[in-house]
């Protein structure tokens, strides 16, 4: 079921009247069952990994949370007899068993995910080595669809254990309400990834109708629409155009493909995040942002801090912090400090912790090597930049240019564009065809053909061209003056009038310009294939 399909839209406005037509200590349980009917839409077989997900993390967590109460218990009982060697032995075993709680639990549910989402990349490369050795047989591929969302919650799942575990929070005890964490239907499809203690503040909370809050929800969905359908759907024409034909568009079309590609990915990544905040809004639950003016980021660093910030954050916290500081990399560092000096000994936990994290990401976005190669470029022009910090500095130094508006314009550009060639390895999905047409683009000269109407042989008319123009600007405009105060409280200020205007003109460009309707097709959203 599609965010932007009638079907959406009609399941949502019947289980909004019923939400709040019915007692507030039903809501949170009518939220579940809409949960699962919603995921029953992309098939019923589909709900057996959810459902496996939430009773292995319900048991993990109950066993991990009585194992803590056992040790509290004890404790406390013994707290005279025990001395200070005792006390931390005993720890140390119930920790142990914990750990393997955690474990079991992490095992099982990224195995599902690895399973159904890398068997066949695995069983591909094998059989592509036989070949390549001339083994005469190969592995047959199996036939495994990705159940909706699984990436999305298997890892909002395995955070909320890894939290339990590390006890920064007790277990939920209704098994309902920890299954609604997992599959509320709003984030399944791309995200936002939220926690635990974050989200259940107002996931089972009792709600009042709100009519500020769902205004505002209202206002993030339309808002959201806007970024899909009038942008992102339009451009998809055009990229599909640039993409599909790697011999015919080559060189400045190149570029125009990186171009149109970090637009349209924008608009449809946050358009989705925006009807999903706004959906949960709706309902007074609020989601975390998901995006921070990415396209204004001055360095790759702060790109990554600003674009899927839940995602980066998920990363951060359970992965890059817990592999660089372990026992092993600190051992590891101490012996290379032994051997190659101070300098390089230091640096090896973050440069293999930002290894790994940068590969898992890769792989995470999809069973592909133009997805590993992306994560490792990612990494690469990272740890570079993080060498060369010295020499940013020293220049900075001499020449005062640092926080002056056209350096500060340099900086912007140089990180879009350096992430949109980063990125046009998602479009041509082929390394090697990647590679190729990044060498087109200072080969072959064909800057004329943009000027001559190449444009328009890209699928898109000049009526095309002037509302994405418009809306792009549009878009910028809210971006902007959104810096100190969000944009909807600042529309909440102004005049009855003029707010009613705006909703309805949104409304209207969204029926008149959404690209829909004969020649168009209902595309899914990009980041719900991950």
């Amino acid at each position: 079921m599609l965010f932007t399909s009638y079907e959406f839209i009609l399941f949502v406005v019947i289980l909004f009247v019923i939400f709040y037509i019915i007692p507030k200590r039903f809501q949170w349980m009518l939220l579940l069952l809409a949960s699962y009917v919603f995921y029953s839409f992309a098939g019923l077989g589909y709900l057996a990994y959810i459902l496996a997900t939430t009773l292995s993390t319900y048991l993990a967590s109950w066993r991990i949370g009585l194992l803590q109460t056992i040790q509290a218990d004890y404790l406390k009982d013994n707290k005279e007899g025990l001395s200070r060697e005792e006390r931390k032995t005993y720890k140390a075993q119930i920790k142990k068993k914990q750990r393997m709680r955690l474990v079991f639990c992490m095992v099982f549910n990224f195995g599902i995910l690895a399973v159904l989402k890398y068997t066949n990349f695995t069983i591909l490369n094998i059989n592509s080595v036989f070949d390549l050795l001339k083994v005469g047989r190969n592995i047959p591929v199996l036939s495994f669809v990705l159940p909706l969302g699984i990436s999305f919650y298997t890892f909002q799942t395995m955070g909320y254990i890894i939290d339990v575990y590390r006890d920064k929070y007790p277990y939920e005890k209704n098994i309902f309400k920890l299954a609604l964490f997992i599959s509320f239907f709003p984030q399944l499809i791309q995200g936002p990834i939220s926690r635990f203690d974050d989200l259940k503040e107002t996931l089972f909370s009792a709600h009042s109708f709100d009519a500020m809050n769902i205004s505002f929800g209202l206002q993030r969905i339309l808002w959201g629409f806007f970024k899909k359908l009038v942008v992102a759907d339009r451009l998809l024409v055009a990229v599909n155009t640039i993409v599909r034909n790697p011999d015919d568009y080559q060189g400045v079309y190149v570029l125009v493909g990186m171009f149109f590609y970090a637009i349209q990915l924008y608009a449809d990544f946050t358009g989705g995040i925006d009807i999903a905040i706004g959906v949960a809004e709706v309902f007074g639950i609020k989601l975390k942002e998901n995006f921070e003016r990415p396209y204004f980021s001055k360095s790759i660093t702060e790109y990554w801090r600003r674009w899927h910030i839940t995602l980066g954050t998920w990363f951060r916290e359970y992965m890059f912090f817990p592999i660089s500081v372990s026992k092993s990399m600190l051992n590891l560092s101490k012996r290379c400090r032994k051997i190659f000096g101070d300098a390089i000994g230091k640096r090896i936990p973050v440069y293999l912790a930002t290894i790994i994290v940068w590969f898992t990401t890769g792989v995470w976005h999809g069973a592909a090597w133009n997805f590993i190669v992306w994560g490792l470029l990612n990494c690469l022009v990272i740890l570079v930049s993080q060498e060369c910090t010295p020499l940013y500095q020293r220049f900075h130094n001499r020449f005062n240019v640092l926080h002056t508006f056209w350096y500060r314009l340099f900086q912007v550009a140089r990180t879009f564009w350096l992430m949109s060639f980063l990125r046009t390895l998602d479009c041509y999905r082929n390394v090697g065809t990647t590679f190729r047409m990044y060498g087109t683009v200072f080969t072959k000269w064909n800057w004329n053909e943009i000027f001559n109407g190449g444009l328009l042989g890209l699928g898109l008319t000049i009526s095309d061209y002037i509302v994405l123009i418009l809306a792009v600007l549009f878009i910028l405009y809210v971006s902007l003056a959104s810096r100190s105060v969000g944009y909807r409280q600042q529309l909440a200020r102004k005049p009855l009038t003029m707010r009613y205007l705006s909703y309805f003109l949104l409304i209207i460009s969204i029926l008149i310009f959404g690209a829909y309707g004969v020649g168009y097709d209902a595309s899914q959203f990009i980041y719900s294939q991950f």
